[in-house]
């Protein structure tokens, strides 16, 4: 009887081991297409955050717009603060897709002809994108015009796809 008894608890251990583990190993896949899940939400929250959104500057609310006056400032000053750390994120950049430009790095003094604005380095991150307008005043002429063009921001987060 005492045997039998020790079968049966050993079988329903076994048995419980082995849901335990099929539940744990998808464990880290759920977690890494949650932290995915977080990127690409993060992605279109900063577009639309004060600090990069164009808001009314071009005449009309815009969503999924970026101002590339304010980010070129921003960039200026975001490594006194700390890059990412409040956005929890390895690496920001905004990639202009059209009108297509050549792939140097944006400042102040290139823009609008540039095709890249670095915010927070890619340090070894996966890169998740989305669509956005990136909004300019140009000056040509001595007359100030708005030029809104097609971008790309990738925010890169640490983790696997």
């Amino acid at each position: 009887m005492t045997f039998m008894i020790l079968a049966v608890t050993l079988f329903f251990v076994l048995v419980g081991m082995f849901i335990l583990m099929t539940q744990v190993s998808g464990l880290k896949q759920k977690a890494a297409i949650l932290q995915s899940d977080n990127a690409k939400l993060l992605a279109s929250k900063i577009a639309d955050s004060p600090e990069f959104s164009c808001g009314d500057s071009y005449g009309t609310g815009m969503s999924s717009c970026i101002d590339a006056d304010k980010v070129i400032n921003l960039k200026n000053y975001l490594s006194a603060y700390g890059y990412g750390r409040f956005w929890g994120i390895q690496g920001l950049q905004i990639i202009r897709i059209y009108p297509e430009e050549n792939n140097i790095e944006c400042t102040s003094s290139n823009f609008p002809n540039c095709g890249v604005i670095t915010l927070i380095p890619n340090t070894n991150g996966t890169g998740i994108s989305n669509f956005v307008s990136l909004c300019g005043y140009n000056i040509t002429n001595g007359q100030s015009y708005a030029q809104c063009g097609l971008a790309k921001i990738i925010v890169y987060y640490q983790g696997a796809p």
